[in-house]
This record gives C-alpha cells, sequence and structure tokens, in this order.
C-alpha cells in the first residue's frame, strides 16, 4: 500500500484540511520509515510534503498544534524493544538544498548573535543511517538505544555490542565519568552488496538500500543476527557529559578519537560560510567514489558556548543545517524486462527503460531483484517507474506509479526456461529465487568448475582459477565433465605452460577420478547440499546410483536433511542436463568410492563440535576420526550436540553449550575416547 494525496487536493482543499491531510500522510510514511525500515516514498518526496506542512504552519500559526511532525523528531519507539528516555533531546536538522539557502542560514545565525563577523563552522558528511545514542559510564558501554522521536528511543544495547567499530570500553586520558556520544550506525556500500548478492543467492529477499539494511540489522530482537550484518559506526556529536568538558565540535571528535571512537576523516573545520559552501560541493563530486552513503553535508557552528547561546528550536537546533544533495532518483518508462542468468544459477528479471538521466549518468537498466518482489511490486511493462542510483550500487526501481496507468500495461510472466541454456527454471521451496539448475548453463560454468576442482571437493591440486578461465576461453572446456576429456594439447595452448607443469595438472585430475563419494556429491555443487550434509547422504546411500534413484520421502528420512534441502536434491537430478554432465564423468573413468564409515561404531549417532585450535591435529583430522566411528561433525551448538571439543581460545561456542547444558571436553579428552579402538 503506497499512501499519497492526489495532486489536485493541494490546491482545492482549504488550509485547516490540508494541514490535517499532511499530518496523517507524514506520519504514516514516518512509520514506515522509523519503526518498519521499509519506506515507501523517496526521501526527496518526503522532504517536500515536510517542507508544505512547514509553509502552511508558519504562514498559519494558529493551526500548530504540539503533536505535529513539526514540533518532533522522528516517530514513536517500536514496542518491540524496552523505551529509553533521552536525558537531552535527540533532534533533528533543518534542510537546506541550496547554496543561497544555507548563506541565509548564515545571516541568521548572525543576527541571532549580532555579529557581522565570519564564524566557525564544522562540516561532516551526512550518512545515511540510523541515529543512536551510546552511553558510556566509567569508561564502560551499559547502554545504547535509536533515536525514536527524539524523547523516547529503543534499548539496542546488546545488538550494538555487536559492532566491532564501536568500543566497549573508552581508552585513554581525561575521559569523563559519564559521556553519551550519538553517532550513525550504517552500512558500507561494498558490504550492502555483497549482503545482497547472498541474500539473492540464498532466496532471500534483497534489502532496498544500505540505510534501510542497517536500520533493519540493528533493530532485530536476536542479536546474533545483528552480529552477522555488516554495520559500521561513526560518532558526531555529544550528549550529556558529566566530570569533563569540550570546548567546540573539533574538539570533541579529537578527543574521542583518541579514546577510540571511530570519526568520519572527511570532516572538516571551515572558516567562514563560502568555505562550507565549498566542502558541500567537493563533498559532491566524490559522493559516488565514497565506500558509504551520504546523502548531504552538516554544517554546524563550531564552537559549543555558541550553539548554547543560540539555543534550539522544537525539533531542530538553530545553530546546524543539513546541506541535501539533489536526489537520485527519476521518473521513466519501463520498455522491456529480461531474464539475467547469474553464476550461481539465479534467473534474475532486468528493467530495460526509456534512457533516463540520474545524478549525471544516463540509466537505461535496472534491477527487478527478482520475480517475486516484482510480482509483489506489481511492475507491469508500460508502467511508469521511479528508478534509484545509489552510487556504485547497480538501479533499481523502487515504485511503480501506478496512477499513471493507461490500461495497456502488460503483467510481468517469470521465464519457464532458462534464457541461457533451455533448461527448466525452478522454483525451490521457501526461496524467493528462480534458479536453473542446470550444470552446463554456460553463466554458470565457471563457478561450478571452480567448486568442482576445490580443495574440500575433487581436491584437484594446481588447477586454479585462472588455469580454468583459460580453459573456457579457449573453449577446451563446456561443462564440469569435460576436466576428464583434456588432453595434453588443451593445456600447452597456455602462455608460459611448460612440459611438467602440464603433466603435473592432468595427473591430479586423473587421481581425482576416484575421490570418496562425499566429495563428488558435494562437488556436484547441488543447491543447500554442504560437506556434512554430502557425508551424510554418501553413508546413508552407499552409491550415487540409490541417490539418483531418491525420492523426497526417502530423503527427508536421513538425519537433517529437511524439505527444502530433499525437494533441491530431487530437483537437481530431475535434471537431464546435469544426468548427462554425470554420465560423461563416469564413462571418463569418474568412480566415486564409499568412504568406510563404521555403523556401529563407538560413536555412533553422536554429534560433535569444534571450537578454539587443536593442537595434536588438525581440524579435518579430527572429523575425520569421528565419522570414522560413525559420529557427526557440525559447525554449530545446538540441542542435539552432544560433545563441544575445546581447543585453544575457544570461542562463543563454549557459552552456547553451557547455556544449552552440552558437555564440553578438551583435546586431550577427545583423544581418549579413540584409544583401543
Amino acid at each position: 500500500m503506497q499512501l499519497l494525496l492526489p495532486e489536485g487536493d493541494r490546491a482545492e482543499k482549504p488550509v485547516p484540511e490540508r494541514i490535517i491531510a499532511l499530518r496523517a500522510l507524514i506520519e504514516y510514511h514516518n512509520r514506515f520509515y522509523y519503526q518498519m525500515d521499509r519506506p515507501e516514498i523517496p526521501d526527496a518526496e518526503y522532504d517536500r510534503l515536510f517542507l508544505e506542512l512547514q509553509q502552511l504552519e508558519k504562514e498559519h500559526p494558529e493551526l500548530i498544534t504540539r503533536d505535529s511532525p513539526t514540533q518532533r523528531v522522528g516517530s514513536s519507539a517500536s514496542e518491540k524493544f524496552a523505551a529509553v528516555l533521552h536525558r537531552a533531546p535527540m533532534l533533528s536538522l533543518e534542510n537546506v538544498t541550496t547554496g543561497s539557502e544555507l548563506r541565509e542560514f548564515d545571516r541568521r545565525v548572525k543576527r541571532a548573535l549580532g555579529t557581522n563577523d565570519e564564524l566557525a563552522y564544522f562540516c561532516e558528511p551526512k550518512i545515511d543511517g540510523l541515529a543512536v545514542e551510546l552511553v558510556y559510564r566509567n569508561f564502560a558501554l551499559t547502554l545504547a538505544s535509536t533515536r525514536g522521536d527524539g524523547i523516547t528511543g529503543e534499548d539496542v544495547t546488546a545488538n550494538v555490542k555487536t559492532i566491532e567499530d564501536i568500543p566497549k570500553h573508552l581508552e585513554g586520558e581525561n575521559v569523563p565519568a559519564m559521556l553519551e556520544i550519538r553517532g550513525e550506525v550504517y552500512m558500507p556500500v561494498q558490504a550492502f552488496q555483497e549482503m545482497n548478492r547472498q541474500r539473492e543467492e540464498n532466496g532471500e529477499p534483497p534489502f532496498a538500500n544500505p540505510r534501510n539494511a542497517a536500520a533493519g540489522s540493528l533493530r532485530q530482537l536476536d542479536p546474533g543476527i545483528t552480529a552477522k550484518r555488516p554495520l559500521s559506526f561513526f560518532c558526531y556529536a555529544p550528549g550529556v557529559v558529566e566530570g569533563g568538558e569540550f570546548l567546540s565540535q573539533e574538539d570533541f571528535l579529537s578527543k574521542v578519537q583518541e579514546w577510540r571512537v571511530p570519526v568520519n576523516k572527511m570532516s572538516r573545520k571551515a572558516a567562514g560560510i563560502e568555505e562550507a559552501v565549498a566542502f558541500y560541493h567537493e563533498m559532491l563530486e566524490k559522493r559516488e567514489s565514497l565506500p558509504y552513503e551520504i546523502d548531504g553535508v552538516v554544517i554546524k557552528v563550531d564552537s559549543f558556548a555558541i550553539q548554547r547561546e543560540l539555543g534550539e528550536k522544537s525539533r531542530s537546533p538553530r545553530w546546524a543545517v543539513a546541506f541535501k544533495f539533489p536526489p537520485r532518483q527519476a521518473v521513466t518508462t519501463l520498455k522491456e524486462v529480461i531474464s539475467s542468468v547469474g553464476r550461481t544459477g539465479v534467473i534474475t528479471p532486468v528493467a530495460i527503460l526509456e534512457p533516463v538521466e540520474i545524478s549525471g549518468v544516463t540509466v537505461s537498466r535496472a534491477t527487478l531483484h527478482n520475480w517475486d518482489e516484482a510480482a509483489a511490486k506489481d511492475i507491469r511493462i508500460g508502467d511508469k517507474v521511479l528508478v534509484e542510483r545509489a552510487g556504485d550500487v547497480i538501479p533499481a526501481v523502487v515504485k511503480v506509479l501506478t496512477g499513471e496507468r493507461t490500461g495497456k500495461e502488460k503483467i510481468l510472466v517469470p521465464p519457464e526456461y532458462c534464457p541461457e541454456c533451455g533448461g527448466k527454471s525452478v522454483h525451490i521451496a521457501e526461496e524467493v529465487a528462480l534458479r536453473c539448475m542446470n550444470l552446463a548453463c554456460p553463466p554458470q560454468i565457471r563457478e561450478s568448475i571452480i567448486h568442482f576442482a576445490s580443495r574440500n571437493a575433487m581436491d584437484i591440486e594446481g588447477l586454479g582459477e585462472k588455469f580454468i578461465e583459460q580453459l573456457i576461453d579457449t573453449k577446451a572446456m563446456k561443462s564440469v565433465a569435460d576436466l576428464y576429456y583434456l588432453s595434453r594439447e588443451d593445456f600447452n595452448r597456455f602462455d608460459r605452460m611448460g612440459e611438467k607443469l602440464a603433466s603435473k595438472l592432468l595427473a591430479a585430475i586423473d587421481e581425482s577420478r576416484h575421490r570418496d563419494l562425499w566429495r563428488f556429491i558435494f562437488a556436484l555443487g547441488i543447491r543447500h547440499v554442504g560437506e556434512q550434509t554430502a557425508k551424510t547422504l554418501a553413508g546413508a546411500f552407499g552409491s550415487l546410483e540409490n541417490l539418483e534413484r531418491a525420492t523426497v520421502e526417502e530423503l527427508m528420512t536421513i538425519r537433517d536433511i529437511g524439505k527444502s534441502v530433499a525437494e533441491s536434491i530431487r530437483t537437481f537430478f530431475d535434471n537431464n542436463g546435469n544426468l548427462e554432465t554425470i554420465r560423461r564423468m563416469l564413462e571418463a573413468g569418474v568412480s566415486p568410492a564409499v568412504q568406510n564409515r563404521n555403523i556401529g561404531g563407538k560413536l555412533s549417532g553422536r554429534t560433535f563440535v569444534f571450537t578454539g585450535s587443536l593442537t595434536g591435529l588438525s581440524r579435518d583430522a579430527a572429523k575425520e576420526l569421528v565419522e570414522k566411528e560413525g559420529g557427526n561433525v557440525t559447525g554449530s551448538v545446538s540441542g542435539k550436540t552432544d560433545f563441544v571439543v575445546a581447543g585453544k581460545e575457544p570461542g562463543s561456542k563454549m557459552q552456547k553449550a553451557a547455556g544449552l547444558g552440552v558437555r564440553v571436553i578438551s583435546e586431550e579428552e577427545f583423544l581418549e575416547l579413540f584409544e583401543n579402538r
């Protein structure tokens, strides 16, 4: 649902009604932005509505009410978290969008101070993230909260303590006895892109932008989820301070850096408003190359004494403004949707657009992320759409302008077959991604071969990415099976490939023909089948032929094999292209051997987890000992774990084991289990 006001309402409604409608609309979007972390309209559209309400209230002050969005910050704190009352309000900032508006701000400040002298300002990039307050008492981080409505925030202490950037203890000289630090939690652009790539590969919906990703990650009920998200932090201001004093913004940021609190290195002091304008243009030029998202710059009076003299309004200080960048969004027409196949087989819808310029770049293509999301947004060919370009992030369609429809738009239909290889596309249960499961699909070949030859799979020593890419480029390989049909002549085409190295690579390939069955199963790259699952399958079915014939129901009888894994395995072997690839490998002499597993061994049915470093043997050797006696090794502690083996410097698995009552044993006790075997 998207709540919008018809254009005609702005001119036709009486002022009181328009103000009421604007307040309701802004409150609606505040909830989506601050509480749900999924805004429905662009920032520029929200700012336009807010400015309109401010202007109307300025013209009609008798209509201002205490609960108007212009009189407070953000939105109410979510009931999911404990409430935190800020000792000093966390205010918002007024926006300016032109140099002339910034100069007018400078004139207002000077009038209030009764001076014509140039003022020192402090200029900072405006990080697009989530504002938080950190409270340090006697050096230790004791409380962390979101801004909320500026008066009351949400207690996110446990989550904030998982962010590596944020010190849990302040170190250094002259640290105040109590110090409130305010700053922005954000997600770096590269980390955001990688996380979204992983989410799409895992069949999870991607985040819309780094700001939403940061806010959603910090406001998780489970701190363990937050800990897995790549969050960072920049400090930008003090709150209440006891037992210490700062003279200026420059002084504050300089001192907290000494105490290991991260601050933005791009920030600097400006001698007068013209230097502040120059800083804005410098940051605008650097915007696309920065490793984090910024949507403008913040200009503050540097002196804290002058800040106190100027004071504050109901929701913003009189001594600072946000100089916002132009929006990186534009409206255009969606002309066509094509399918793109990624390296893991995900079939992604790509929008072909009427070319439009956004931030000086012509955009003609945009991602729709996945077919489920495109359907949820009701995106149709011929629609007018809002497109957003953020840094190096691929442009994305963020909204459909449904009010612009003519009735001629065409509903999107997901492809039934892979556009690259013609294999049937598959929608695996509990995933949003549409996939091609064919091992021989051209876009997937490189990754398939790299995985197949890797150490934990078929372990083809020396056959690295560089050689694999050359084999593909020279057309010597078009599928994984071609590995076992390579000749010396295929390698002799490479630059600097001597006879000795070619012989070594061919020997390594030949040796891999007789690897254990579990390695072969893992090497096939079946969705959701990792090393441990491959070992379980090899032990349960005994041969590749038995696994190929297994039904979903039969697969689900195996320990730790759930419905989604079983369906993924069945889908893989139902693909004729995959069966043909396997057939060619078997004909080339590949003969996977079943690893001898002592089903009735002394550890049969027992599950082990290792933590810390072992000194007497490698982790792989320890796993092999367990598995040969019928046991299992997993990577995480659960209620089904029987033993946690603690080596040197054990990690958090020890604490989890203690909480679940799982027995923890030393490396020596572990080795004693295998004596006299």
